[in-house]
């Protein structure tokens, strides 16, 4: 480890740790040493007499207990397997550029070179410790990846570096370089033997409780366990602390051993850490996680962020410099099957973000960019559509007006339309599937509001309008309500699709990043609207499913984009007004009374 401030002080507060270990283990012996002076004064004749007796017949049992308590909490602390991220292993042969950059980056920071490369789905880098035994059997030939050092065990090796895919596919060879750097400079202060063994102590010490929390297990099980993770909380809250201020240490001392390596070119590259930020979860949210819900993943999330963070540089005036940079070297050329390797993390970031199993399947197969219009956008609306038409048809809507005849009785965007414009009948109550309504009425001004003048008057008209703005139409309230229902009913009735049984990390809870909250009622109703204009734009005026790289499904009229439909859905939602929406549709060519087709 160099002379850094931050080692210095890194290696300051690792000592700290240890220090609270030792005194755990003191008191852990204590009750030993008292009886072992008990017996060797009884022995020498110092410690006689029945008082001294009754003192070893007590101590020696107490003893005992603590010693085996102490060990046995040693031993879970010792064989508890840490926690371990999800990643994509890169294997020297598939990327022999990517290791010779990051072994010549090594070098020239003069620190010990990572023992292997991963990739995660993430908008992030970070060393991590993997050298503990559970975390799998040791190699037959132990050579280091990138060093090419002989070890006799393999916790020996250095920590392995995970690079965030985005950055891989969206920055440059330089920029990746430049942002690399500081995290692997992390490996000089990782191999000072007291930081390496306070971290192992910190990460024993959270693997113990996590075992410790495990709830199937017999009653006398389940006592053992909270004793040894009362212990180990107890021990974690005294080193937290410390423990956080030796990760700062480090993190100070990585940075400032990098400064002198493309200093300059990190500061343009930290631009770019943003921006790939941005568009990642742009496309997760709004391209990723329709297919997600319909059993579909796409097998190009990181050639898909370079195509979104490219249109985000051709819209944004402010991100027209980058444009220029896009002529240079991808990072994802260090790779010798980028493909593959796209693939492989693409379905790890559908298991993490949705949780889907770990292979493909008959209701989890991979989707390509250019069949996602087809077969995600399309089915989606259509989908959607049909759920919308079935709430229908349970709450009683007549499928065709008054004035039609029966042999139009087809779904028709009219008939949803008519029915979210149509006002409810005064004093009328929700159904079963949505909450009691109480019926809007002017109401007569108090006398405490005529006497309040102005100010009064448009004071009771703000509380007027809030409380409008809050209770919804009728219709409205019924028919989300009635959605919300029906795809809960959906959710408890689909298959899940199971893979073979292949643990990559130790936490069970799938997914560990929802990338979106659940939608409210309203949100879902207006999407459910949306999805069935898109259907009759389809059907009646020949308009196509599309891709927009930041928004996601979009609707291609005559080729071009079509305008943003959720205002004035919305507008009909909330006001029952559809003269704007209607007004779309007779300047696009749509025929709202014709049928569409449905899934």
């Amino acid at each position: 480890m160099g002379g850094e401030a931050g080692a210095q002080a890194a290696r300051s507060w690792a000592l700290a740790v240890l220090r609270i270990r030792s005194r755990a283990l003191a008191v852990a012996l204590l009750p030993t040493a008292v009886a072992v002076v008990l017996y060797a004064g009884g022995s020498t004749g110092h410690l006689v007499g029945p008082g001294w007796h009754a003192a070893r017949w007590v101590v020696t049992p107490f003893a005992v207990l603590v010693l085996l308590a102490a060990a046995g909490i040693a031993l879970v602390v010792a064989r508890a397997r840490p926690a371990m991220s999800p990643t994509v292993p890169i294997a020297e042969e598939s990327a022999p550029d990517l290791y010779r950059m990051v072994r010549d980056l090594a070098d020239r920071l003069d620190v010990p070179a990572p023992s292997a490369i991963a990739l995660t789905p993430d908008c992030d880098s970070w060393l991590e410790d993997r050298t503990h035994p559970s975390h799998g059997p040791p190699k037959q030939d132990d050579r280091d990846e990138l060093t090419g050092a002989r070890g006799s065990r393999r916790t020996t090796a250095a920590p392995v570096l995970v690079i965030g895919s985005p950055f891989l596919w969206w920055m440059r060879v330089g920029e990746l370089r430049a942002v690399l750097a500081p995290v692997v400079a992390g490996t000089g202060p990782s191999a000072h033997p007291d930081i390496a063994a306070a971290r192992r102590f910190v990460r024993g010490l959270d693997a113990a409780v996590a075992v410790a929390s495990t709830a199937d297990r017999c009653r006398m099980i389940r006592v053992v366990c909270a004793g040894v993770g009362w212990v180990a909380r107890l021990l974690l809250r005294s080193c937290r602390e410390h423990a956080s201020k030796m990760e700062r240490g480090v993190a100070a001392a990585a940075a400032e051993r990098a400064q002198g390596v493309d200093y300059g070119l990190r500061i343009v590259a930290q631009e770019q850490v943003g921006l790939a930020y941005a568009g990642w979860d742009r496309l997760l949210t709004r391209v990723a996680l329709p297919a997600w819900r319909m059993g579909r993943w796409p097998s190009r999330l990181d050639a898909g962020v370079v195509a979104a963070l490219t249109e985000l540089s051709r819209r944004d005036r402010l991100a027209e410099g980058f444009a220029s940079r896009l002529g240079e070297r991808p990072a994802c050329d260090l790779l010798e099957e980028p493909g593959t390797i796209d693939e492989a993390t693409s379905l790890l970031a559908a298991r993490l973000f949705h949780g889907g199993p770990a292979e493909s399947g008959p209701d989890w197969s991979p989707v390509g960019w250019q069949e996602y219009p087809e077969e995600v956008v399309d089915r989606k609306w259509r989908l959607d559509a049909a759920r919308l038409h079935r709430v229908l048809d349970a709450q009683g809507v007549r499928r065709t007006p008054e004035t039609t005849g029966p042999e139009t009785d087809a779904p028709t965007l009219s008939r949803v339309l008519d029915y979210l414009a149509t006002p409810a009948p005064d004093g009328a109550t929700r159904t079963e599937s949505g909450p009691a309504s109480v019926p809007l009425a002017t109401a007569e001004p108090d006398d405490e509001t005529v006497m309040s003048g102005a100010g009064g008057s448009t004071l009771a008209e703000g509380e007027a309008e809030a409380e409008a703005d809050e209770q919804e139409n009728e219709r409205t309230a019924t028919l989300a309500a009635g959605l919300t229902a029906e795809l809960a009913r959906e959710e408890a009735t689909a298959p899940t699709p199971q893979g073979p049984d292949i643990t990559l990390w130790d936490d069970g809870a799938l997914p560990l990043f929802p990338p979106q909250p659940p939608r409210t009622s309203r949100e879902l109703l207006t999407d459910h609207v949306t999805a069935m204009v898109c259907c009759a734009a389809m059907d009646t005026a020949g308009a196509t499913p599309g891709l927009d790289w930041l928004d996601g499904p979009t609707l291609l009229i005559n080729g071009d984009r079509a305008a943003d439909l959720s205002p004035v859905v919305l507008s009909l939602i909330v006001d029952g007004d559809p003269v704007p929406l209607r007004t779309w549709l007779l300047e696009s060519g749509i025929r709202p009374e014709k049928p569409v087709r449905l899934v």
